[in-house]
Formats: C-alpha cells, sequence, structure tokens
C-alpha cells in the first residue's frame, strides 16, 4: 500500500461542525492544515477535497513531463526540508506532500471526493454551512464551520481555457487540452502542434518530442524563459560538507530568495538588461544564427507575465536537435490535416494540443451567500489579497507569480492562526473587514493592476475578482519580499477588522 493510499484510508468520513473549514487538499490546503496544527493547538478542522487524494494541480494535470516552473527549495514549504533538484516532477512533490500529511497526522482530517457546492455565512448564528456532495455516492453532506478558509487555488480543476477558432470540428486528429490529457494518446511518430508557449507547453514539448515525428511549437507572440541547471549550487556545497538539511534549507531557500529579488528588481529598474540576460540564456543554446527575434523576444518587459524556467535548457536542447521547431503567427483557421495560419503557411498535424492556459475561478465555482443574499465577490475589496470586505470570518489562499506560490501560503496561515488566536483572545466570534472612514474616498482598481502583470487567464477573469484599492492594505501585493516583513506587524485592532 503506497503513501496516497494508506491516508486515503485514514481519512474519515462524516459531517459535523468544525472551528474551520478548508477548501482544497492541495500545496495550500496541506500547508493550512499543518499550520493549524502546530499554532492552533485544540482548534478542530476538516478539509474538504474534490479529488480522490491530495495533491491540487499535481493531481489534476497528468500530461507528459509535469513538473514545477518554479524551484522546489521555495515551492516546498519552509518547515520541511526539500533535499533534492530545484525542479521536480508531479510525483515527487506528491511524494513530499504525502510526507507532511503522514508525518503530522493530517490525513484523519481530510475527506476526499466531497464537492463543496455552497457556503452560506449565517450573523444569527456567526456560522458557515458548507454544503457539499460526495463525488463517490452522490450523498449530500453538511458541514458547520466558524471560519472557512479557501485554499482550492484560483482556476477551474474540471476545464483548462480552449479558444474558439474557425472550423476546429473539421479536424481530423485529435484535439486535446492538457488538463484533460486521454490515457489512450498514442503521439509515438505523430506530428503534433502545441498551440501555446507558456510553462506548459515548455515542460510538455520535451517529454513529448523524442517519441514524436515532429512537435511544433505554434505561439501567437513569444515568452521569456529562464534557464540553468536542475540543481543549487549551495545546496550541492553544503550536502557535500554534511550539512544539517534544515539548515541547507533554510540557506538555500534564502539564497534563492534573495537572487530572486535582485533579478525581479531588475526587471523594473534596468528592464534592459534583464532582457539582454534572457535571450543571451537561450541564444547560448540555439545559437546567434536562430530567428531569436521573431520567436523568443516578448513585447513586453520581464515579468509582466510569468517568467518559466527551463532545466537543462531542454526545450531549446529539442529545438536544435531538430525533433521541435517553433512558429510564430496567428490561426486563420483549422484544416482537416492542421492549421492555416493567417501568413498562409500551414501547419501538419495528427495532434493539436491547446496549451491554452486556464479558466479562472474566484470563487471554486461554489455558491456563496451571506444572510440570505447572493455573494458576488467583485463587488468586495481585498484586504491583502486574502480577506474581502463585508465577508465574514473567511480567508482566500492566492500566492505569488513572481515568487513561488507557497510562500504566501505559509504567510497567510501565519496570519490566519494570529488572527484565530486573537479572536479566542477577546472573546469575538466574528470578524469582517471593512473599510475605514480614511478609506471610503479611496480610488477603487481591478484586482491586479494590467500594467505589473497580465497574462491571459487573469485578463479574461479580471471581472470575476475583488476590486482593489490605492492603499498597501487593500491590495494582492506580488512582493514577497515586502510582505514577509509586512504580514507578521499586520496590526489586529486596526479598524480595518470589525469584531463581534
Amino acid at each position: 500500500m503506497n503513501v496516497q493510499q494508506q491516508i486515503r484510508t485514514a481519512s474519515a468520513d462524516g459531517t459535523g461542525h468544525f472551528d474551520v473549514v478548508i477548501a482544497g487538499a492541495g500545496i495550500s490546503g496541506v500547508g493550512a492544515a499543518y499550520h493549524l496544527t502546530k499554532q492552533c493547538a485544540g482548534t478542530s478542522f476538516v478539509v474538504l477535497e474534490t479529488q480522490r487524494s491530495f495533491g491540487g494541480t499535481w493531481l489534476t494535470h497528468r500530461y507528459p513531463g509535469i513538473r514545477s516552473d518554479s524551484d522546489l527549495h521555495t515551492f516546498g514549504y519552509r518547515f520541511k526540508p526539500w533535499t533534492s533538484a530545484p525542479i521536480a516532477t508531479a510525483a515527487e512533490i506528491l511524494s513530499y506532500m504525502g510526507e507532511v500529511i503522514e508525518e503530522n497526522a493530517l490525513g484523519p482530517h481530510i475527506r476526499y471526493q466531497h464537492k463543496i457546492s455552497s457556503a452560506r455565512w449565517s450573523s444569527e448564528e456567526n456560522l458557515w454551512t458548507i454544503e457539499a456532495i460526495r463525488t463517490d455516492t452522490g450523498e449530500a453532506v453538511r458541514f458547520t464551520a466558524n471560519f472557512f478558509w479557501m485554499c482550492q487555488g484560483y482556476y477551474r480543476h474540471s476545464e483548462g481555457y480552449t479558444p474558439e477558432w474557425k472550423a476546429m470540428e473539421s479536424f481530423k486528429g485529435r484535439i486535446v487540452h492538457p488538463q484533460q490529457w486521454p490515457d489512450d494518446l498514442d503521439y509515438k511518430d505523430k506530428k503534433v502542434v502545441v498551440i501555446g508557449s507558456g510553462a506548459t507547453a515548455a515542460t510538455l514539448i520535451p517529454a513529448i518530442a523524442k517519441d514524436s515525428a515532429h512537435v511544433t511549437m505554434l505561439q501567437r507572440s513569444p515568452t521569456y524563459f529562464r534557464t540553468g541547471r536542475n540543481a543549487i549550487e549551495i545546496a550541492e556545497t553544503l550536502r557535500a560538507l554534511q550539512v544539517d538539511e534544515t539548515w541547507i534549507h533554510e540557506i538555500t531557500r534564502r539564497k534563492i530568495l534573495f537572487d530572486q529579488d535582485a533579478f525581479t528588481r531588475k526587471t523594473f529598474e534596468e528592464p534592459e538588461a534583464a532582457k539582454k540576460e534572457l535571450l543571451s540564456a537561450v541564444e547560448a543554446y540555439l545559437g546567434p544564427d536562430y530567428d531569436i527575434a521573431t520567436h523568443f523576444t516578448p513585447k513586453y518587459r520581464p515579468w509582466r507575465q510569468r517568467i518559466a524556467f527551463i532545466p537543462d535548457g531542454d526545450l531549446f536542447q529539442g529545438i536544435k536537435a531538430g525533433k521541435a521547431s517553433v512558429v510564430t503567427g496567428e490561426i486563420e483557421r483549422f484544416t482537416e490535416t492542421g492549421i492555416l495560419l493567417k501568413s498562409g503557411n500551414t501547419l501538419e498535424a495528427d495532434i493539436i494540443i491547446t496549451a491554452t492556459g486556464f479558466n479562472l475561478s474566484a470563487n471554486g465555482d461554489i455558491d456563496f451567500s451571506i444572510d440570505g443574499k447572493p455573494l458576488d465577490f467583485s463587488q468586495t475589496v481585498t484586504y491583502r489579497g486574502m480577506m474581502f470586505t463585508g465577508v465574514p470570518n473567511l480567508v482566500w489562499v492566492f500566492g505569488y507569480f513572481r515568487a513561488s506560490w507557497t510562500l504566501r501560503v505559509d504567510l497567510v496561515a501565519d496570519f490566519v492562526c494570529r488572527l484565530l488566536n486573537h479572536m479566542k483572545e477577546i472573546g469575538a466570534r466574528k470578524v469582517t473587514p471593512a473599510l475605514r472612514p480614511e478609506d471610503h474616498n479611496m480610488s477603487l482598481l481591478p484586482w491586479i493592476d494590467p500594467e505589473n502583470f497580465n497574462p491571459g487567464y487573469m485578463m479574461r477573469g479580471m471581472h470575476l475578482l475583488p476590486k482593489r484599492g490605492d492603499k498597501p492594505e487593500w491590495q494582492h501585493n506580488q512582493d514577497y519580499w515586502a510582505e514577509k516583513d509586512e504580514f507578521p506587524a499586520i496590526d489586529l485592532g486596526d479598524r480595518a477588522f470589525v469584531y463581534e
């Protein structure tokens, strides 16, 4: 019996009341559960997970080669050392998460195959009522909780985003989105076109290129990538010196975060120098004669969209070896045998893979209501990207894009645990974020400034997200290096928190 099977069988069924309900057993939900056990002793909680096991993204996505696009020394939790190569496979990440669950006896707190359908807040009872469906039995179940911790992520796991192109139905081959990768897809000796050039495409292409006849990456516009060895030199050195893994973990994390901070600042202060650094690394693999200007030089400055790490330059090695190629252009329509571009060129394909992104899901597809009135998150204002005006006893985990997602999981967990302990100390059963008198003339803006960060899925779904203000308290800041100091200093007595 493997770790996942052990944990699945250990998790009890049933309904009832808990101090905290956590939505999702992915990287955020498992982290939240851990911190509750360590920082809020005696707090009862349950984790409700739609899937058959833990893992979230790393369980949902099963396409070939799936791996992290940020290092595991910082994508891993601060409390558990990562001891392998920094860019890890989904299987390695699941194994790591399984160890966290097993080592900290979190399994009995998790209910798998529980899909949350609604969450209703009652001010009369100061309770959330969480309705869910057992996907294995079809049974409706109900939980009540004082506090609801949304850790379900930011996109719809059930379906990826695929644009509607002309004549898609005419294509005689298979069209596949990586988020719904079929078990029976045979790409051996087939011509494959991958539409998209983000982290998914950059991961998938090297994994299938060696067996396919040829893989073409078709992109409307280029993406920035970072390259390097799949190793952290300082970690290797410390390990060779037989330094304790806990020390190695902390030192390596600090070194990576220091370097990331320096590069991020460079992209804002010296964007041309940062751009040159990124493109020079690509040229080192593809050579000076490759048309990097057309295929790997975006029009936007670095870090306005996520930069994926390409370990050992495997994507570029496949291109140089002739197993893969890049075409930059727009689709006119699909044909029976492939794709016709607006340029007039055609791409022959047996399989077309639409690595075109996610569908944003701001509320986890949960039907929310407050005292019988439907809750529209887009009409709220966010408190530091984790709480919302007018919504009591609720926190949402939304991680970082320019740094590892999990860094914010740990920060938010520290805040939530401190908030729960504070409420207990002052005898409060309810806390609701509210604009202070000095905030009422504040400009209300989109969740994220598109001049700062503008990936497609965010732009498509911005209307679903809460508003932000023009003050730090009312924004989702992408700056981990500021928030790591700001979050512990949050004044729980601030008038932004209304206790009852």
